[in-house]
């Protein structure tokens, strides 16, 4: 029936460019009446002229003439009227066809497009003994470019990156849109030499990476590329163009996951990696529906007195599967997924109920992530939370990573200003790692700093790890900040801290990090749990009672 349809529609397009017979034929026939009329008509306007008067008396051949003339205006207008107009319709035709065969906004031809062009280059190239390319490219962090600088600079990126890249392709080269930031190049190339097409790729992430003129400032961007070959599909199941654009899509994200600005060739390994990596994002789908994420508990120790005065959550995956998962397997999968606030949210939730039960000197540290910081309503949801676990905000502390500084600073001070009124504590975690600036540490309102745990670890070995301890801890104390340093994993390391100063330390010299019924065990041990103390209403009906024992007491 579509290719019915079709057929018509294209019947229908040569009908209306066909030139217009029938107004020509017309205007044609009228001409030759006219010439006959003309001719037997003429003799009788001359004879008219000298007087005859039988000539007078008869009119009809003139009024036939006039009406030829008539006919043959009519015809000619007609006739130019309908050539305007199929010209009008050739010229859309050709805008249509345009528009439906390339990107608007680019030039660039679209996925309908090169399709079939991929098609028809595989096929030659099966023919003629040489390969072809498709090379995915895509512009890194693109999202984040319209964000900060808005759509009409996102469109101006595209269009200049596009630019560049049409620049440096050889001719019998073709470029196509995608969709969004996602571009894709299709070329020929000698198999036997495959340096020429890596050079090239590489020329082209060069190319894109010089800064973007864009109203007035400038952007910069990267590019990952993704490269297959047509020698790759010949092992494939469904040998093809969609086979070879998903080989490309693979390579690409390969390219990005190992750091972007860069191209990668597809690999078979690819394939499986890109399986295991479906299967851990359907896992954490569903992992976070059927509530598999708990929160573990690492303590934190006054190194001074060795006495507990919190923990810090860290989220644990209890997969039916594969076991107990520490966060550096998912965390940054459930980021790029954009599920990482949900999830995030889910284990504070139940950190929140558990440290309830704490003793309320013992505070509660939760580190967020880099996504949750550009969320301007996180402030707002982890008040809510705060609410519904009846937490106080004063017994929280939320850690911000020092990378999450290059992120846009009025938004992480609005959030930590939000979260500081409702009583809640904000460190700054992660710091040495040369992306924090004393300016940012006057600007933002921090409550303490955390010393990253990779000068802890060669805190006994290298004396520039100890250098580097000490002069972080005189920063914090020239700011009147506390400090609390991660990975005391030796009574060495804990001996050589208590010397440089006073801290607060957690490793697993002290333990490992522990789920909920563990560490309520340890609290109940240590007569620091205060699940049966009684409710405030049931405090005050007491110390009413002590006060007057004769009255009643109404809450």
């Amino acid at each position: 029936m579509a290719k019915s349809r079709q057929h018509k529609h294209e019947k229908r397009g040569e009908a209306a460019d066909r030139p217009p017979v029938l107004p020509l034929g017309v205007m044609i026939g009228a001409l030759v009446t006219f010439i006959a009329q003309l001719c037997y008509a003429l003799p009788m306007f001359w004879s008219y002229m000298r007087g005859n008067t039988a000539a007078r008396a008869d009119l009809t051949p003139i009024s036939a003439l006039l009406l030829n003339i008539a006919l043959i205006l009519l015809g000619w207008f007609r006739y130019r009227d309908l050539r305007a107009e199929i010209a009008a319709h050739r010229r859309d035709a050709s805008r249509a066809r345009s528009l439906a065969l390339t990107d608007a906004l680019t030039g660039a031809l679209n996925r309908r497009s090169l399709m079939p062009e991929l098609d028809a280059r595989l096929e030659q190239a099966r023919n003629t003994g040489r390969a072809v390319a498709f090379l995915m490219v895509d512009i890194d962090r693109f999202k984040q470019i319209n964000d900060l600088n808005g759509h009409r600079a996102g469109d101006a990126v595209l269009v200049e990156v596009v630019s560049r890249i049409r620049a440096l392709l050889p001719d019998h080269a073709s470029i196509a849109r995608l969709g969004g930031d996602e571009f894709a190049c299709v070329l020929d190339y000698d198999s036997d030499a495959p340096g020429a097409l890596e050079e090239l790729c590489a020329r082209l992430v060069v190319a894109a990476s010089r800064p973007i003129a864009v109203a007035g400032g400038s952007i910069c961007v990267t590019l990952s590329l993704g490269i297959a070959s047509s020698i790759d599909i010949a092992k494939c199941k469904a040998p093809g163009s969609d086979a070879l654009l998903h080989m490309a899509d693979m390579a690409m994200y390969h390219a990005k996951k190992h750091g972007r600005d860069r191209f990668h060739w597809y690999t078979p390994e690819m394939e499986s990696e890109l399986q295991r990596r479906s299967a851990l994002e359907n896992g954490i789908r569903r992992g976070i529906a059927q509530g598999e994420f708990v929160p573990y508990y690492e303590q934190q120790v006054d190194l001074e007195t060795g006495r507990l005065t919190g923990f810090e959550m860290l989220a644990r995956w209890q997969n039916p599967e594969l076991g107990l998962i520490t966060p550096d397997a998912f965390i940054p999968v459930a980021e790029e997924m954009n599920v990482i606030a949900e999830l995030s949210e889910t284990v504070i939730a139940q950190a929140l109920r558990d440290a309830r039960e704490w003793d309320r000197e013992l505070i509660l540290s939760v580190n967020i992530s880099p996504v949750q910081i550009r969320d301007p309503w996180f402030a707002h949801r982890l008040v809510k939370l705060l609410a519904a676990a009846n937490f106080p905000g004063e017994r929280l502390e939320i850690e911000i990573s020092e990378g999450c500084l290059r992120e846009d600073m009025a938004l992480v001070r609005s959030m930590i200003t939000s979260l500081k009124n409702q009583g809640v504590r904000v460190s700054l975690d992660d710091f040495g790692n040369s992306y924090a600036s004393m300016a940012e540490l006057r600007a933002l309102p921090f409550d303490r700093v955390k010393i990253d745990r990779g000068f802890i670890a060669q805190l006994t070995c290298q004396e520039e790890s100890e250098a580097a301890v000490h002069a972080i801890s005189a920063i914090a104390q020239g700011f009147d900040l506390p400090v609390t340093v991660e990975g005391v994993e030796s009574g060495p390391v804990r001996n050589l801290l208590r010397k440089m100063g006073r801290f607060k330390g957690q490793g697993y010299y002290y333990g490992r990090p522990e789920p909920a019924e563990r560490v309520r065990a340890r609290l109940r041990s240590e007569a620091r749990l205060v699940v049966n103390e009684p409710s405030r209403t049931e405090r005050d009906a007491t110390k009413a009672e002590r006060e007057n024992p004769n009255a009643a007491w109404h809450p």
